[in-house]
């Protein structure tokens, strides 16, 4: 019985530093959406703004943007990856740094190549220019 106690009380502090993070980040949404409402600052990624071509992050600030207003869909469809990064910001206390750290550097230097070769295409398309 003491060992599951122990065990609990361990998965308690993760869980903690995971709603932490979640209403950090839930507080950043809500305020950069206020703050958008007020005022919209039009392109925010430079190499955008220099080139007209979005790079693999914009619509980044977008997601929060979108959450923080009450619409996951669209933060989902502005930009995959940094949603999924939320997510994975959020959780890694619960052990995904853990697991992440166990593959390879080539596993994780391919997933993320391919994560960001994706959303990168994906911007491409979702502005228009493929």
């Amino acid at each position: 019985m003491e060992a599951f106690m122990t065990g609990a009380t361990a998965l308690r502090r993760p869980v903690g530093t995971v709603a932490v993070r979640a209403a950090a980040m839930a507080a950043l949404a809500l305020s950069v959406a206020f703050a958008h409402g007020i005022h919209d600052p039009g392109i925010l990624c430079p190499i955008r703004a220099l080139t007209a071509l979005p790079c693999p992050f914009c619509g980044g600030t977008t997601v929060f943007i979108e959450l923080g207003s009450g619409h996951p869909v669209r933060a989902l469809a502005a930009n995959p990856l940094v949603f999924a990064g939320a997510i994975v910001f959020a959780l890694a206390p619960l052990g995904l740094g853990a697991r992440w750290q166990a593959w390879g550097p080539r596993v994780r230097a391919w997933i993320l190549g391919t994560a960001i070769a994706g959303s990168g295409i994906w911007q491409l398309v979702r502005f228009g220019v493929l």
